[in-house]
């Protein structure tokens, strides 16, 4: 009787000093593989309300996390925890998810996961390798390559989808030039080189929310990037540019050798000229100032290939200009043309 109240004692003082309680792992019964989802674990805290707790996925295969710490939403005396997964495999399990409260070790629980039904699409060759809620063609556009080749600039959009993903099959060439990750909204320009004889570029995405391949088709129309002098497309020339520098530094000292000799102080003046070209030239160019949706271009034409948009305002190296544009150095390196009204006006 003794030895059983010691273990009621033990086991009630065990249930009140626990401080973190998980239930109702809440994951969607079937995915598809390239699928992003959520899952949803319910937590209460004893300590009250606004307690950071902290995550840990372990026993976990087939899934990519994509944040460890979750979207919250208080209901009642509990929290919503939702996590975001993308399905790496046909064979998956979801993690068993070990939680404790910052700075209490004794906080520490588990919850168990199990394994996920994952099923593979079964896509007809002009598949994109895409899955998501929703894709759209923001804009695109097509231009000659080379002589057996176009390029088409795509930018698209899409919700709960891994853009970067995105393959196509039988095109000679393609590449992602930029891309916004995000696990709900993304946005992608993609750089597609095709065959010319091809009329239309047709590819399929599959719709989540539809439960179906939709078909994309873009109308190959070929726009002239062409202009009337070649030499418009030319940044200012650097080795002129050095040369120019060198002529002004030798001018400045013999302008001084002669004040010197001559001693003739008053022309001093005279060398501030060459000075102030010299001084001009010497200091880099600053970052200039792009304002949010300004279009990058491929070359410093009207109408020419759009491969980026700025997503907000942006401050990118200065590389150059012709008349009407600025040459700028992309975050990811890339060289890109922005029109001189897009510049910020101070």
């Amino acid at each position: 009787m003794i030895r059983f109240l010691l273990l009621s004692l033990i086991f009630i003082a065990e249930l009140y000093s626990k401080v973190l309680y998980i239930s109702d792992y809440n994951a969607p019964d079937r995915v598809i593989k390239g699928e992003i989802f959520p899952v949803t674990i319910k937590v209460l805290s004893t300590l009250g309300k606004q307690q950071k707790i902290k995550y840990n996925f372990v026993n976990i295969y087939g899934l990519k996390p994509l944040n460890y710490i979750p979207k919250r939403k208080i209901n009642g005396n509990y929290y919503l925890e939702t996590f975001y997964f993308l399905a790496t495999s046909s064979r998956a399990k979801l993690p068993d998810i070990k939680a404790k409260i910052a700075f209490n070790d004794d906080s520490s629980t588990l919850i168990m996961g199990s394994k996920l039904n994952v099923v593979e699409l079964n896509p007809k060759d002009n598949f994109s390798n895409i899955i998501a809620n929703s894709f759209d063609i923001v804009n695109y556009k097509t231009t000659s390559y080379d002589d057996k080749h176009n390029i088409i600039v795509l930018m698209a959009k899409a919700t709960n989808s891994s853009l970067s993903a995105i393959n196509f099959k039988n095109v000679y060439k393609q590449e992602i030039e930029s891309i916004k990750k995000s696990y709900k909204n993304s946005k992608i320009t993609y750089i597609i080189v095709i065959d010319k004889r091809i009329d239309n570029f047709n590819f399929s995405y599959f719709n989540l929310k539809r439960n179906k391949f939709e078909e994309i088709n873009i109308p190959i129309i070929v726009e002239d990037d062409g202009v009337t002098t070649q030499t418009d497309l030319k940044p200012k020339n650097q080795t002129h540019e050095k040369v120019k520098m060198y002529i002004a530094i030798f001018l400045t000292l013999v302008l001084v050798m002669f004040i010197l000799w001559r001693k003739k102080y008053i022309y001093l003046l005279l060398v501030l000229f060459p000075l102030l070209y010299i001084a001009q030239k010497a200091i880099p160019e600053k970052d200039v100032c792009i304002k949010k949706d300004s279009a990058i271009y491929l070359l410093p034409v009207h109408n020419g290939t759009i491969f980026e948009l700025t997503q907000d305002v942006s401050y990118l190296p200065k590389e150059g200009e012709i008349k009407n544009f600025t040459k700028v150095k992309l975050k990811n390196e890339k060289i890109g043309w922005v029109k001189n009204e897009d510049i910020c006006s101070y």
